[in-house]
């Protein structure tokens, strides 16, 4: 066989092969079959027959859509680019995978970006045909296309105007929900007048369609009009579908209208959201379905930031309070992520009156995620005024020290150190310096580990005079302890110490006891002993290391336990 026939010869063997896998292989092989046949080849040879082997597995189809988007550079560059149309043309059109048409519509644009402005109309043509066609496949493909095609094809857009509008009234649902779905990208390149006389009446015939999963589709299609609009025009033509829409029978439109509320309020402006939007959002606030209110209650924060303050209070807050006992868990969460935001907006005075009992009623919910996700907010509240947090909020934060949950302590403990910096450290040893201790010896590995870092970060926080003075001392007497997982513990915190008070904190207050602990008759501390050891190695003077910690490491080196024998090897080479 002719050599520069192997290639394609090969490919279209595995192409036809019966097991879907090879075949998948060779579609993702086609990019560089294609450099070894070359532009013309490739053309003339290779395009013909993808362009023909559009009936397969839709997961062998989807590789073949996404590589036919990459594909401009191997058929000769942009100028060759309308050669690529066919096969994907062929797939948007009659593959019944969404996924599939989806992929494709995605590289036809990808294409129709880069061919050039005299072989355009190739790209034109081809969303005339798919748009015209006799299947919902076909039509739904051609939403995809339009923006692309109207944006590079002046002379065009009068017809594709009305071909899309006929789209949008098509008597196949799935054809009007991708009408739908693209209108507003096609919205923001007509001219007002253009959208008044023809988008409009398609618009509101679009918000009452019998079918909900097309009805929740003109909340996009609201915004892209309105940021066309002034506040009048606004009022008059995209209020009132606004309104319908959040009063939609169905739960789903309603949930939409929540989830882009704050897109919404800022096409609509800050007119309409004052006069309107706050009444209609604090309504979803209280909707009867548990969906809708999470939606809404994930908004809470960033529509609050878009009113006055004093509507927050009058209407937003009233009915956040009743989200704070919500049957659904979920609701309760979302408020939680959300509801500490508002601190900064709100401002001090008027947080303390409003939200602390929020809060206070959050930090203590039965659901560990609004708790986890209240404390994971906890930082909004200090850019308010820390008093704030000391006096209202911490008798449930250290309640939550203790918490059930070992993520929630866990949560707790990574926020210590900020609000140590932040209390002082009087007020720091008097509330919260024996629950630092209190984690060292938890029954949960991660909360232990992390207490030891937190102990670390608090010697940063409040120097080495106070950890030589409070923290360490505790810290060593862990050692004492009968069970190995507190004497390991120690073990973990001079680690982590050791790098923040210094050379001769080390060596005369913890660097002795790592040395008694290589005698320590449980394997575990042995070796975690040598692995500290290494950790100290490059901290400290290399006198005290040969003298001190080397004659331990050679003492652990010859241990009956390979992986104490392991570690301290390890050791002894970085001495």
């Amino acid at each position: 066989m002719d050599e520069n026939l192997t290639p394609i010869a090969i490919l279209i063997d595995q192409l036809k092969n019966e097991d879907t896998q090879i075949r998948l292989n060779a579609v993702r092989r086609i990019s560089a079959i294609a450099k070894a046949l070359g532009p013309e080849r490739t053309r003339r040879e290779l395009l013909h027959f993808l362009a023909e082997s559009v009936d397969d597995e839709d997961e062998v189809l989807l590789a073949l859509a996404e590589e036919l988007g990459n594909f401009v550079e191997y058929v000769g560059g942009a100028e060759f680019a309308d050669f690529l149309l066919p096969p994907l043309e062929s797939m948007a059109a009659s593959v019944e995978e969404t996924t599939v048409r989806d992929k494709a519509v995605e590289s036809l644009n990808k294409v129709g970006e880069v061919i050039p402005a005299g072989n355009f109309g190739s790209f034109v043509q081809v969303v005339k045909r798919l748009a015209s066609g006799d299947w919902f496949t076909s039509k739904t493909s051609a939403c995809g296309l339009f923006a692309v095609a109207y944006r590079r094809s002046p002379d065009d857009r009068k017809e594709l105007r009305s071909l899309y509008l006929s789209l949008c009234k098509d008597d196949v649902p799935m054809v009007r929900r991708a009408a739908a779905t693209h209108l507003g990208s096609i919205v923001k390149q007509l001219e007002k007048q253009q959208i008044k006389e023809e988008v409009l009446p398609i618009f509101q015939s679009l918000s009452i369609d019998e079918q909900d999963s097309v009805r929740l589709l003109t909340v996009d299609v609201s915004t892209a009009i309105a940021s066309s609009f002034s506040t009048e025009e606004s009022i008059q033509y995209v209020l009132p579908v606004a309104v319908s829409c959040a009063a939609d029978k169905s739960w789903r439109v309603r949930y939409m209208v929540a989830d882009k509320f704050c897109e919404l309020a800022k096409g609509l402006g800050p007119d309409i959201t004052k006069s309107h939007l706050v009444t209609i959002f604090s309504k979803l606030l209280k909707d009867n379905e548990p969906e809708v209110r999470t939606a809404a209650a994930f908004k809470v924060q960033g529509f609050s930031a878009l009113v006055p303050v004093d509507l927050i209070i009058k209407q937003i807050i009233p009915a956040v309070k009743e989200l704070v006992n919500d049957q659904s868990q979920h609701v309760r969460a979302a408020l939680a992520s959300n509801i500490m935001g508002l601190a900064p907006i709100l401002q001090k005075e008027k947080t303390t009156e409003h939200l602390i009992d929020i809060f206070l009623l959050l930090l203590k919910d039965e659901f560990s995620d609004v708790r986890l996700n209240i404390i994971a907010k906890l930082d909004a509240v200090n850019s308010v005024g820390i008093e704030l947090l000391a006096q209202s909020l911490l008798p449930a934060i250290v309640e939550l020290a203790e918490d059930r949950q070992w993520r929630v302590r866990l949560a707790i403990i990574e926020y210590i150190p900020l609000l140590g910096s932040q209390l002082g450290i009087q007020f720091f040893d008097e509330k919260l310096s024996n629950l630092c201790l209190t984690w060292l010896g938890d029954n949960v590995f991660a909360i232990r580990e992390a207490a030891a870092l937190n102990v670390k970060k608090l010697a940063e926080v409040f120097g080495t005079e106070w950890a030589k003075n409070n923290i360490i001392p505790k810290v060593l007497s862990l050692y004492t302890h009968p069970n190995y997982l507190y004497r390991m513990t120690t073990l973990f915190s001079i680690g982590q110490l050791a790098s923040v008070v210094g050379g001769d904190v080390t060596i005369n207050v913890m660097l002795p006891l790592v040395i008694r602990m290589v005698k320590d008759p449980v394997p575990n501390i042995r070796f975690n002993a040598a692995k500290t050891l290494h950790t100290l190695v490059p901290l400290l003077d290399s006198t005290v290391v040969q003298s001190q910690i080397k004659p331990a490491l050679n003492q652990l080196y010859d241990d009956s336990d390979r992986d104490v024998k392991y570690y301290a090897s390890l050791a002894i080479q970085a001495c």
